[in-house]
């Protein structure tokens, strides 16, 4: 299984199973080496849902005590096991990358770091949960993920755009 996808580039891949074991594999990385629990480590995002068309990128949710306080050997850490800390400003979230290599241009994994059981925290569980037991929404968001993937001049910005309706309809079912 190849993973990993260029900066900016937008393909998606049929469902394997072999995600869920470089979800493990990884997962137990990072256990090893910053010592977090397993429940503070999950998988999210497409290639956590069954049957889903996804970017071939591997996405955990890695949950915090207080993003405002984390260590910086905690960054230290990560680093060890080849996720770096990207300069992307997302409110309440950290995200780092994996990379196949040292010129950094396809990445394979991303860490979103948040507060462990918080409101992000929840929404992302939540989804996936949602779309892994609801056939009729993975559908759905199937159809808006090949839709969004085949036009023309198709970047990443865009897509995310063009799916996060969608997403953000999902978490608010969470709250009724």
């Amino acid at each position: 299984m190849e993973i990993g996808l260029a900066k900016n580039e937008v393909k998606l891949y049929a469902y394997t199973e072999e995600w869920q074991n470089e979800f493990r594999k990884v997962k137990q990385q990072i256990m090893d080496v910053t010592g977090l629990e397993a429940e503070r480590i999950q998988h999210i995002g497409s290639t956590a849902i069954k049957d889903m068309p996804a970017k071939p990128i591997i996405d955990l949710l890695v949950g915090v005590d207080d993003l405002a306080k984390i260590e910086k050997t905690l960054f230290k850490e990560l680093q060890n096991i080849g996720f770096l800390r990207l300069r992307v400003e997302r409110a309440d979230e950290i995200v780092l990358a994996m990379f196949t290599d040292d010129t950094y241009e396809v990445k394979t994994h991303f860490i979103h770091m948040v507060d462990f059981d918080k409101e992000l925290w929840r929404n992302q569980l939540f989804f996936r949960d949602y779309l892994n037991s609801n056939v009729e929404a993975r559908e759905e968001y199937r159809k808006i993920k090949t839709t969004s993937a085949k036009q023309e001049d198709i970047n990443i910005n865009t897509y995310t755009d063009l799916k996060e309706p969608f997403v953000k309809s999902i978490f608010t079912r969470r709250i009724k």
